[in-house]
C-alpha cells in the first residue's frame, strides 16, 4: 500500500513535469527577418516614358485581324492554358479545404463493437458487482462479452487561439491568387508565342517573294546568256554557271516552303488544333517597321508582369507558412464532444434512457516530438528564403528582358535602314551589270555575283525586319502586356 503523502508527492511531480513540458514547448523561435532588398532602377535605359505599350490591350497592340483571330483561337484551345485553369481550381479547392478547419468538425457515426473483460480487470469486477445489484434486472444486466452500439454524432474542434488555422487559410488564399497570376503568365507567354510564329510565317512569305523575284531575274539572265552563246560571244561554261545559280535558288525555294509547313504545324499545335493552313496578311516585305516604343517606368512593370506578381504572392504565402510553423510550438486547445444513442443491447438502443452526451477539452503541446516541429519550422524558413530569392530573380529577369528587347528594337531599326540602302544599291548594280553584259563591257561572272549579292541582301533585310517585329513583341510581353 502506497502512503498517502507519497501519492500526493507523485501527483505534484506529475503536475510539475507537465507544466515544465508545456512551458518548454512554448519557447518560440525568433521571427524571420529577410535581408533588405537592393534598390531598383528608376527607368529603363534612361527612358522616362510615363505610359508604356503594356497598357494597351493585345487586340489594340497587334492590330492585325488575322493575328487577333489566331490569338482568340489559342485562348480557347491551348492545352497549357487549360492546365493552368485546372491549377486555379485546385488552389480554390485547397482554400475551401483550409477554411473548414476553423469550424467544428461534426461527423455522423454509427458504430458497433464488443469487449470481453477479464475477471481480474477493473471493468470485469465492476460489471460483476453491478449485476449483483437489486436494481439491475432484464435488459440492464451487463453481458460478458459486452457489445457497444452507438448511433449519433461526434465532433472535434481545435480553437484557434494563436491564429494558426487562420494563417493556414490566409496562405491557401494567397496561393489561390498566385495560381490566377500563373494563368495570366501563361496567357502572356502564349500571346507572344503566337505572334512569334505569325511573324515568322510572314517573314517566310517575304522570303518566297524575294526568291521568286530573283528566279525571274536569273531565268531572264540565263535566256540572255544562251543567246550570246549561240552568237559565239560566251562559252558553255557561262551557261552552266547561270544554270547552277538558278537551280540553287530554286532549291532555296523548296527549303522555305518546308519551313512554312513546319511553322504552320507548330502554330496549329499551339492553337490546340490539327494541322491546317494558316490565314495571314501580307508578308513582312510590305510592312513598315515599328517606330519608337514607350516602355513606361519600372514600377508599372512590377504591377503588370504576372510572373512577378505570382512570385510576390508565393513569397507572402511562404512567410505565412513560417508563422504557422512558429505557432506549432504553442499549446493547442481542442474540444471533443459527442451526442447520440449508446447501449450494449440493440433492443434498448432507441430508448430515451440510451441518450448519451459528452464533452472533453484539453491543452496539448509537443514535448518529446519537438524535433519534428523544429524540423518543420526550419523547412518553412528555407522555403520562405528560397521564395524571396526567386522573387528577386524574377524582377532581375524582367529588367533584363525589357532592356534587351528595347535595345533590339532600336538596333534592328538602324540595321534595317542600312540594309535597305544596301538592297537599293545592289538592285541598281544588277540592272547595270545586265546592261553592261549585253553590251559586252562586263563578264558573266559579274552578273552572277550581282544577282547573288542582291538575293542575300534582300533575305538579310527580311530577316532583320522579322527580328525587330519579334523584339517589339518580346518587349510588350516583358513589360507585362498581353494577358488582358
Amino acid at each position: 500500500m502506497v502512503p498517502l503523502f507519497m501519492t500526493k508527492s507523485i501527483r505534484y511531480s506529475c503536475c510539475f513535469l507537465l507544466a515544465a513540458g508545456l512551458l518548454s514547448s512554448c519557447q518560440l523561435p525568433k521571427p524571420l527577418l529577410h535581408p533588405s532588398a537592393r534598390p531598383m532602377p528608376v527607368s529603363f535605359a534612361g527612358r522616362s516614358d510615363t505610359l508604356g505599350i503594356a497598357s494597351q490591350n493585345w487586340r489594340t497592340f497587334f492590330a492585325d485581324p488575322h493575328l487577333v483571330q489566331l490569338i482568340d483561337t489559342a485562348l480557347g484551345g491551348n492545352l497549357d492554358l487549360r492546365i493552368a485553369t485546372q491549377r486555379i481550381e485546385a488552389a480554390r479547392a485547397s482554400f475551401d479545404y483550409s477554411r473548414g478547419f476553423l469550424a467544428p468538425q461534426v461527423n455522423a457515426v454509427a458504430s458497433a463493437g464488443v469487449d470481453r473483460y477479464g475477471q481480474n480487470t477493473l471493468n470485469g469486477v465492476g460489471n460483476f458487482d453491478t449485476n449483483l445489484s437489486d436494481n439491475i434486472r432484464g435488459n440492464l444486466v451487463i453481458p460478458n462479452p459486452t457489445p457497444d452500439y452507438f448511433l449519433g454524432a461526434r465532433s472535434t474542434w481545435e480553437i484557434d487561439i494563436w491564429g494558426k488555422l487562420r494563417n493556414r487559410r490566409k496562405a491557401a488564399y494567397l496561393r489561390f491568387l498566385s495560381s490566377e497570376k500563373g494563368r495570366h503568365a501563361v496567357i502572356t507567354a502564349m500571346v507572344a508565342e503566337v505572334a512569334h510564329y505569325y511573324y515568322q510565317l510572314l517573314a517566310l512569305d517575304g522570303e518566297l517573294e524575294i526568291i521568286q523575284k530573283n528566279i525571274n531575274y536569273q531565268q531572264n539572265a540565263l535566256g540572255l546568256v544562251r543567246i550570246q552563246k549561240e552568237a559565239g560571244r560566251v562559252t558553255e561554261l557561262a551557261v552552266q554557271q547561270f544554270s547552277a545559280q538558278l537551280l540553287n535558288t530554286r532549291s532555296r525555294q523548296g527549303q522555305v516552303r518546308q519551313q512554312i509547313v513546319e511553322n504552320e504545324n507548330q502554330l496549329n499545335r499551339l492553337l490546340g488544333r490539327y494541322p491546317q493552313p494558316i490565314a495571314r496578311g501580307s508578308s513582312l516585305q510590305d510592312r513598315e517597321l515599328p517606330g519608337q516604343v514607350l516602355t513606361g517606368i519600372p514600377a508599372q512593370m512590377l504591377v503588370r508582369r504576372p510572373d512577378i506578381q505570382q512570385a510576390e504572392l508565393d513569397l507572402q504565402a511562404f512567410n505565412v507558412d513560417v508563422d504557422v510553423a512558429r505557432a506549432e510550438f504553442l499549446p493547442s486547445l481542442n474540444l471533443t464532444a459527442y451526442l447520440g444513442l449508446n447501449a450494449f443491447r440493440t433492443a434498448t438502443l432507441f430508448n430515451p434512457g440510451s441518450i448519451a452526451a459528452g464533452l472533453l477539452s484539453g491543452l496539448s503541446a509537443p514535448v518529446l516530438n519537438r524535433r519534428f516541429v523544429k524540423a518543420n519550422y526550419r523547412q518553412s524558413v528555407a522555403q520562405s528564403r528560397e521564395s524571396l530569392y526567386r522573387y528577386q530573380q524574377t524582377i532581375l529577369t524582367g529588367f533584363s528582358e525589357v532592356t534587351t528587347s528595347l535595345r533590339g528594337v532600336e538596333n534592328y531599326r538602324s540595321v534595317a535602314e542600312l540594309q535597305a540602302q544596301e538592297v537599293a544599291v545592289l538592285q541598281t548594280a544588277v540592272t547595270t551589270s545586265n546592261d553592261l553584259f549585253a553590251s559586252g563591257y562586263a563578264s558573266y561572272l559579274e552578273v552572277i555575283t550581282a544577282q547573288r549579292s542582291v538575293l542575300e541582301a534582300e533575305l538579310a533585310l527580311i530577316s532583320t525586319k522579322q527580328a525587330q517585329f519579334l523584339a517589339i513583341t518580346d518587349l510588350y510581353r516583358a513589360l507585362g502586356g498581353g494577358w488582358y
